[in-house]
């Protein structure tokens, strides 16, 4: 069975564990990336592979970078900051509400 998936597109969120956050740019229904990056994850917190993954835009206080994070592992972000990462305008424009859209112009 697939699980909706609890976060959306444009939705700011945080690690549960990491320090980072991001903003996510697609949604993949259940675990969609290689054998050997799932094997990499430490396996006391390796999640299953039966829950929504999420692509983001991350950042942490250093730098920027895309992370694929499971649905366990994301929080809201409530914070109300602004991200910084450097591809947030190729994909989204923030409305006067604070909330991150899907660019008209993307084709999505």
């Amino acid at each position: 069975m697939i699980k909706l998936a609890k976060f959306q597109i444009g939705q700011v969120v945080r690690h549960r564990i990491y320090p980072f956050r991001g903003v996510i740019f697609d949604v993949d229904p259940t675990f969609n990336h290689t054998e050997e990056w799932y094997e990499s994850i430490p396996e006391d917190i390796r999640p299953h592979k039966n829950q929504p993954f999420y692509h983001l835009l991350a950042e942490n206080d250093t730098t920027e970078y895309v992370a694929y994070v499971s649905e366990q592992n994301l929080l809201p972000d409530e914070s109300g900051k602004p991200l910084r990462h450097p591809q947030v305008d190729e994909y989204f424009e923030l409305d006067t509400e604070g909330i991150y859209r899907p660019r008209s112009d993307m084709g999505h």
